[in-house]
């Protein structure tokens, strides 16, 4: 490297020189045609706060995308170009950070995590006509608007919802607990749960519960939750407070079998749980890249480009690059409504996440769960909705 920025400053310095020499004889030094500036994605994640780690997955997976597209000539005969603003997993800091973002002349979001903060900066993307895919965001707070420009990768609470009472019904657990922490996701999945519960026939509610984020101790709830007769706990918040209600759980005497949604299906929420109290649990999860072969190559390629393996959140992230520069491509512009269209029509299109359609109201036609049990201290697989 060093060799080569040496040899770079005197071919730059001979440069100076016969542009200077030309000059001195009335000539005036050649123009080189200027380069189409880049097509711009902007993307809101996590960066800082306890979500980050799934942030930056998000961020390595999209910018393998865009090398990817770049590496096959751009698109519309110019470079992609990913622009990253930290929304901190925060309302407030979401805002500044998308009124910041729909300055860069963007011409598709592709960011979304936390859905608390990607739900305040929806009208800032709408009110600039940037159409939105979302990649992990999933509360049904995102349809309310009904805006015409958002797209959502992974499914929404109402679809995890009814995956979880599926999988409650053929393992056998009957009478419901659902717990939340007040936030908008977990308050979200926890609703769609109950619905599906009263809508299946099979799995009773035995009661509703909420617990405050980042209390030290779960034990009287867990109590609660005992006496309600419930055989199975479905907790739709984040792992720290999972891994404290589960210790609690198991502290009195809950024996049945506990579950998480996709916020909460990670290894972390394992730690310092010893095999009883870890016993029978289980997590709704949504793409997790080592329990399907079927994204072995894509999972190597994103191996060999970062120098580690995707985890949760890549393949979600990855999809919405490629759907947008797709969309792109159809469109034939960067007119923001065309890119829109372009996007609701996709019909074939080879994603991650399986089938490329879109409903009406911007949610996917068949999108993917995962059900996981723990074994050995660790998550594995135990089905899908697409293989039981």
């Amino acid at each position: 490297m060093r060799v080569r920025a040496k040899l770079g400053v005197a071919v730059l310095a001979a440069a100076v020189v016969a542009t200077g020499a030309l000059a001195g004889c009335g000539h005036k030094p050649a123009q080189r045609p200027a380069q189409a500036s880049p097509i711009r994605l902007g993307a809101l994640v996590p960066l800082t706060g306890r979500i980050s780690a799934a942030g930056q997955a998000m961020v390595d997976a999209e910018q393998l995308a865009v090398h990817e597209a770049n590496a096959a000539g751009g698109v519309l005969g110019r470079r992609v170009e990913l622009v990253v603003e930290d929304d901190a997993c925060d309302p407030g800091t979401a805002v500044v950070a998308a009124n910041k973002i729909v300055t860069r002349d963007i011409a598709v979001s592709v960011g979304g995590y936390c859905s608390s903060a990607t739900v305040p900066a929806l009208k800032i993307f709408h009110d600039a006509g940037i159409p939105m895919v979302i990649p992990l965001s999933n509360s049904t707070e995102l349809l309310e608007p009904k805006y015409n420009s958002i797209f959502l990768i992974s499914g929404t609470v109402t679809a995890e919802g009814r995956f979880a009472v599926t999988a409650m019904d053929r393992l056998g657990s009957h009478h419901l607990a659902v717990v939340h922490d007040g936030t908008s996701f977990p308050v979200s999945l926890a609703q769609a749960t109950v619905d599906a519960a009263h809508a299946s026939g099979t799995v009773q509610v035995a009661g509703e519960f909420e617990l405050a984020q980042g209390a030290p101790s779960y034990l009287r709830l867990a109590e609660q939750i005992r006496d309600s007769g419930a055989d199975v706990v479905y907790y739709t918040g984040n792992y720290a407070e999972a891994n404290q209600l589960i210790i609690d759980l198991r502290a009195s005497d809950f024996t049945g079998k506990i579950m998480v949604g996709d916020d909460g299906a990670d290894d972390h929420l394992l730690d310092g749980l010893t095999p009883q109290q870890s016993a029978n649990v289980y997590g709704t999860a949504l793409m997790v890249p080592k329990f399907m072969p079927s994204l072995a190559d894509w999972s190597a390629r994103f191996t060999k480009a970062t120098g580690h393996a995707p985890g949760p959140a890549t393949p979600e992230a990855y999809d919405a690059v490629k759907l947008a520069v797709d969309a792109i491509r159809r469109a034939g512009s960067l007119d923001h409504a065309a890119i829109s269209r372009a996007i609701a029509g996709t019909t074939q299109l080879n994603l991650l996440s399986g089938d490329p359609r879109f409903n009406p109201d911007g949610t996917r036609v068949n999108p993917t769960f995962l059900l996981l049990a723990v074994r050995d201290g660790t998550f594995t697989y135990v089905s899908s909705n697409e293989t039981p």
